[in-house]
């Protein structure tokens, strides 16, 4: 293993419920009220939550009815995707301002590697203290941002002083920042893998960096080896201007739960038609067809298929996931259908990147 580690300036710009943020902007009446972007009814999902909703419980990815009950004065609005998008194209533009190295990860979110910008600034801190005053001042919302030697850093730091704020883990303070981190703050390590941490001893980011890259490999699979190397503050992916889409996809809520997979079939010809031409759209195919099942009690099942062949075609996509759909019997009647295509021909082989042992520690932010 190479003890090079490769000098970055990383700082991950995360907007501040920045849907509901937007709605708040556009109408002053909804300031300062606890907000939800998304449905309100029986079959509704909450999209985003504003900061005042959010302390009654209230989060993305939440039944409706669910958070009407948790604040019983919540606000629902619909979801403006084509302002959100809008205000989003406004907020890069200040980005490359500073840089071209710019990776958004969605609307709201993205990745900057200013270690040399158009600024001229050496302090990444100080360039992420501008771009949030300017988006404030530009464009009516706030931004956090995290700022450190690698986006992994960086993207956890970004969650530290919300909202409206940044936090800065210098290069000679990444090892202790690591070590004092709760599992459940290291980004990619979802619920069900804390957990699992959990019942082996491991709570913080010292508990897992006194495990080997064997003990970890034999208990996490495939990514026990990443957790071994960035508990050590090494993560070396670079900040990608042009992010490969690797999936597409589109689903559906019903507003009654089905249960003849004559109704869904129905259904799933519409996701297929959509999968279709978002995928003609982007001038891409697939090899891989997942469908999504959501029953009525909230399990997920995903049912997959991999093709020796690209496809777009909404016919083979649709004949496919009929398979899929008949493969086993269905547990429950079914409130969501998702159809999602991977393996897509956009992506490329990786060379593999040189792994470190050591972090930059003189290195000014």
């Amino acid at each position: 293993m190479s003890i090079d580690l490769p000098i970055r300036k990383i700082i991950h710009v995360d907007m501040d419920a920045f849907y509901a943020s937007v709605e708040q902007m556009d109408n002053p009446d909804l300031k300062g009220k606890p907000l939800a972007v998304g449905g309100g009814g029986k079959r509704g999902v909450v999209s985003a939550a504003s900061y005042e909703a959010r302390k009654f419980g209230v989060k993305s990815a939440m039944a409706g009815n669910l958070a009407a009950k948790l604040c019983p004065d919540l606000i629902f609005v619909r979801p403006r995707f084509e302002r959100y998008s809008e205000i989003s194209k406004k907020i890069r533009a200040i980005f490359y301002d500073y840089t071209d190295l710019v990776e958004p990860l969605s609307l709201d979110e993205a990745y900057l590697d200013v270690t040399e910008n158009k600024k001229g600034n050496p302090s990444a801190s100080l360039i992420a203290e501008e771009i949030r005053s300017r988006i404030f001042n530009e464009v009516g919302i706030t931004a956090s941002a995290g700022i450190s030697i690698n986006k992994f850093i960086a993207k956890i730091a970004s969650d530290y002083n919300k909202p409206n704020g940044q936090k800065t883990v210098n290069p000679e303070e990444v090892l202790d920042f690591l070590e004092q981190l709760d599992i459940r703050k290291f980004y990619g390590i979802g619920k069900v893998t804390a957990e699992k941490m959990y019942q082996k001893g491991i709570f913080t980011g010292k508990d897992l960096k006194s495990k080997s890259a064997e003990y970890l490999e034999a208990n996490f699979g495939k990514s026990g080896k990443s957790y071994f190397y960035i508990v050590r503050g090494i993560h070396n992916s670079k900040v990608k201007p042009d992010r490969i889409r690797k999936s597409l996809a589109a689903e559906r809520t019903f507003s009654e739960n089905l249960s003849s997979e004559i109704f869904m079939l129905e259904k799933l010809h519409h996701i297929a038609d959509e999968v279709s031409r978002r995928l003609n759209k982007g001038k891409v195919a697939g090899k891989t067809i997942t469908l999504k099942i959501k029953y009525s009690d909230f399990t997920l099942q995903t049912r997959s298929k991999t093709l020796p062949y690209f496809i777009s075609d909404s016919g083979l996509i649709l004949e496919t996931t009929k398979d899929l759909l008949y493969q086993e019997k269905l547990k429950n009647s079914v409130r969501l259908l998702g159809i999602s295509l991977s393996n897509l021909n956009t992506e490329t082989k990786k060379k593999p990147e040189r792994q470190s042992v050591s972090v930059q520690l003189k290195f000014e932010f």
